[in-house]
């Protein structure tokens, strides 16, 4: 059912109604934003508690629990019980959130990292290099967000 569902989202977002004169800036990300939104009532979404992190935090290495290279505002370090690694995820709170490009965040993380601290109603978004990759997500740090299942992936992620 969420198969047929995803496919029906999916459609409608390609087949828009009316033509726009100006194609996005970035077309794939404007397509699953419009994917998102469209089947995000179908999806489970659940609340976690947020926590950040950085590569320079207590010897933090700079490989995620898949042995992927950690992805800057885009890895996210989850309870694999609750959220298994390799799920695709949505958080709506990161979405217009500056990205170290220059580009703004459109919402989507990679679950594939785990951490000792985070158990079930926690996650943990990786944000970079140092204490100053945190800024921008810093209103976010210990709130509760809203954190929508939106598929799977395999292999590395990347930005």
């Amino acid at each position: 059912m969420k198969r047929w569902i995803l496919w029906l989202a999916a459609a409608g977002a390609v087949l828009p109604i009316g033509a726009s004169a100006a194609e996005p800036a970035d077309p794939i990300g404007a397509l699953l934003s419009g994917v998102a939104s469209r089947i995000q009532p179908f999806l489970e979404t659940v609340g976690l508690k947020a926590t950040l992190y950085h590569s320079g935090a207590g010897g933090v290495g700079t490989r995620d629990a898949l042995g992927c290279k950690v992805v800057p505002m885009r890895t996210a370090a989850v309870d694999s019980k609750q959220i298994p690694k390799g799920t695709l995820l949505y958080i709506r709170q990161t979405v217009g959130m500056p990205l170290p490009n220059g580009g703004v965040h459109d919402g989507y993380w990679y679950a594939s990292d785990t951490g000792g601290a985070i158990h079930k109603g926690r996650i943990d978004l990786f944000t970079g290099a140092t204490s100053a990759s945190m800024t921008p997500l810093m209103t976010l740090n210990l709130t509760t967000l809203t954190v929508t299942e939106i598929g799977k992936f395999s292999g590395c992620p990347h930005e």
